[in-house]
């Protein structure tokens, strides 16, 4: 399944002001980046995931962000770097743009 148009503005809009923009689909989904550094995910369904590393990874779980794995047929559960993008987040697009600020300061 690959990422709706929609998916893509309603991301590109959230994300507005965040330094240089852009995109990239890879996957199926969509990276995101500012200034060229990937900090947020668009995964085919819909669902935002920002990019969590270091000290910032206590601050997702303390949202009650959850960490995206994936699994290929006969191998463990792998965790990735992205967490779900806090509900509030996809309400407020300035909420967005400085949980997005804190990931890229632990990039």
């Amino acid at each position: 399944m690959a990422v709706s148009e929609a998916d893509i503005a309603f991301a590109k809009e959230l994300f507005e002001g965040l330094g240089t923009l852009t995109t990239r689909k890879m996957m199926g989904g969509l990276c995101l980046y500012s200034d060229g550094i990937i900090f947020a995910l668009l995964y085919s369904d819909g669902t935002l995931y920002i990019k969590a590393q270091g000290a910032f990874i206590d601050e997702v779980k303390v949202l009650g962000c959850t960490q995206w794995t994936y699994q290929r047929e006969g191998k463990k559960p792998v965790a990735m770097p992205y967490w779900t993008l806090p509900e509030a987040c996809l309400d407020d697009p300035e909420e967005a743009r400085t949980l997005a600020r804190r990931a890229l300061l632990h990039l």
